[in-house]
């Protein structure tokens, strides 16, 4: 049996990261608000990135690199929302 490439196994990994935030999505287990449904998909699509610098295809990069962009800006998003839900809790009483 041939042995993965650490490349490979970065890839894998990263895909293995892809579909089990899409998994837990789709079961009802994660929002797709959660700052951990961005951030699998941010280090899933980073990982898959790191694979093609290695046996590069332009139409995965293209797709993982804009998965990448729009999963970081989700994550911006839920944290600045998650933010903004604690600042909200704290200046409410007196």
């Amino acid at each position: 049996m041939a042995s993965l490439s650490l490349p490979d196994l970065a890839g894998l990994v990263g895909v293995g990261l892809l579909l089990l935030a899409y998994a837990l999505l789709q079961g009802g287990r994660l929002e797709v608000r959660a700052p951990l449904y961005s951030l699998l998909n941010l280090v899933g699509s980073g990982l898959i990135l790191v694979s093609l610098v290695f046996a590069f295809n332009l139409p995965s990069a293209i797709i993982e690199g804009s998965w990448a962009l729009i999963s970081l800006y989700g994550l911006g998003i839920a944290l600045a929302r998650r933010r903004a839900a604690g600042e909200g809790a704290e200046g409410g009483g007196a």
